[in-house]
C-alpha cells in the first residue's frame, strides 16, 4: 500500500499541472515516473501517454463545463492533433529512445524559452 503513494503523488502533480496550465502534465509526469517507475524507456513513454490521456479528458471536461473552451477555434487543432498522435503512435517503435529523449528535452527547452519571451 505504501509503495502506491509515489504514483499517486506523480499523478496528482501531473493532473495539477494539466489543470492549471491547460496541458503539460506529461512534462511533470515523465521525469517523476522515470525516477520512481523502474520502467524501460519505451514503456515509460507509453505509460505517460496512457495516464495523461484521461487527465486531459478531465481537464477538458472542467473547462468545457465552465464555458472556457471555444470549440470552433479548437477543432482544427484537435483534428491535427489526432492525426499527429496516430502517426506518432505508428512511428513509436521505430524511433530510438535516445532520439526521443533529446527531442523531448528540445521541446521542453523551446517551450520554456518561448514562454518567457
Amino acid at each position: 500500500m505504501e509503495k502506491k503513494w509515489p504514483a499517486r503523488i506523480a499523478g496528482g502533480a501531473a493532473g495539477l499541472a494539466n489543470g492549471l496550465f491547460g496541458g503539460g502534465g506529461g512534462m511533470v509526469f515523465l521525469p517523476i515516473v522515470s525516477r520512481w517507475g523502474n520502467l524501460p524507456s519505451r514503456k515509460l513513454y507509453a505509460t505517460c501517454v496512457g495516464v495523461i490521456f484521461p487527465v486531459c479528458l478531465v481537464s477538458a471536461a472542467v473547462y468545457l463545463f465552465q464555458g472556457s473552451i471555444d470549440l470552433l477555434t479548437a477543432l482544427p487543432y484537435l483534428l491535427g492533433g489526432l492525426l499527429g498522435g496516430f502517426i506518432g503512435g505508428k512511428l513509436y517503435g521505430k524511433v530510438s529512445t535516445t532520439f526521443l529523449k533529446w527531442l523531448f528535452a528540445a521541446f521542453l527547452f523551446y517551450a520554456g524559452v518561448k514562454y518567457l519571451l
